[in-house]
């Protein structure tokens, strides 16, 4: 199928008239009549009724026009894809993440972009209060847990565990073979999560059970809780891209290792918009490529 008719056929169509469809691509008003002759004959069947005064589709015609410019505009956002595909970074680029994620991976990743695209700048917004991308100017957001319903355009890039765990000097004064065995235990709260005190523990497929925490410290911001629980204030709740370093020095003890808590998912999310700009689609690229390797790396990252 030539495009170039499709074009000539939707332009047609849209301005009402050979002849100002011909002013509108630039040529003659007959290339533009001949070429829809072609599509006709090719289709096998009348696309435009033809009048002294005006071009209109016929019923086939404008079922044909819908698919048509659906075709054009795919094609117009191919082309685009390619040429921005070979641009470089450049402008301004506005990143969102919440605190814990993202000062423990997207600022590497951030560094990295930086030396290797330097024409290209970053503001990056930390925080765990929901930032609205499109009135706060964001090119994207780095999310991570369970995403609510939303109009935005979201991409899971990866997963992460959360593990209960303690002071390796704390982990001396208690001994626990069963998650309600916790319940009792100092703990410090999270209250940047929706659900700070009730936490759902599976062991294999069929052994589930739900613990309600007791919180002697609730603070909300995760690295805080982090903090906390180093300097022996209890047990808490953390992901594991924030406590993988500990628990491998033993500065933190996993609890209850056995069982599981729920993972959640790693997600970049955009403003609605047809594609994205080289900015977005390299810093994306760069932290795809870190998160697959911290995932096959670092273990506990598919808890």
């Amino acid at each position: 199928m030539n495009l170039n008719r499709l074009a000539y056929f939707a332009a047609v169509v849209d301005a009402g008239s050979f002849t100002r469809a011909a002013e509108r691509l630039g040529i003659t008003k007959a290339v533009v009549s001949q070429q829809v002759a072609r599509l006709e004959r090719d289709v096998g069947t009348t696309l435009l009724i033809r009048t002294t005064r005006r071009v209109h589709p016929t019923e086939a015609g404008r079922t044909f026009h819908a698919r048509c410019l659906k075709i054009l505009q795919q094609a117009e956002d191919a082309f685009d894809e390619l040429a921005q595909a070979a641009a470089e970074p450049t402008g301004t680029l506005r990143i969102a993440a919440s605190n814990d994620y993202g000062t423990s991976a997207v600022v590497p990743v951030v560094a990295a972009f930086s030396a290797r695209y330097p024409a290209c700048r970053v503001e990056l917004t930390l925080g765990d209060e929901t930032i609205d991308l499109a009135s706060g100017g964001m090119d994207v957001a780095i999310r991570v847990g369970w995403l609510a319903d939303s109009s935005l355009q979201a991409r899971r890039i990866g997963t992460f565990g959360q593990f209960m765990v303690c002071g390796a000097e704390f982990a001396g004064r208690f001994r626990a073979g069963e998650p309600q065995d916790l319940a009792g235990l100092p703990f410090v709260a999270n209250m940047a999560l929706r659900e700070p005190l009730l936490w759902q523990f599976s062991r294999g497929d069929d052994e589930h059970e739900a613990v309600r925490m007791q919180a002697t410290i609730a603070i909300d911001a995760t690295p805080a809780v982090l903090a906390a629980v180093r300097a022996g204030a209890g047990l808490s709740v953390l992901p594991d891209f924030l406590v993988r370093d500990e628990l491998a020095t033993g500065r933190l003890v996993q609890v209850l290792p056995e069982w599981q808590l729920p993972s959640g998912g790693i997600y970049t999310v955009y403003p609605a918009a047809r594609f994205r700009p080289p900015k977005v689609t390299r810093f994306v690229e760069m932290l795809i490529a870190a998160e697959q390797k911290a995932e096959s790396g670092g273990e506990g990252r598919r808890g």
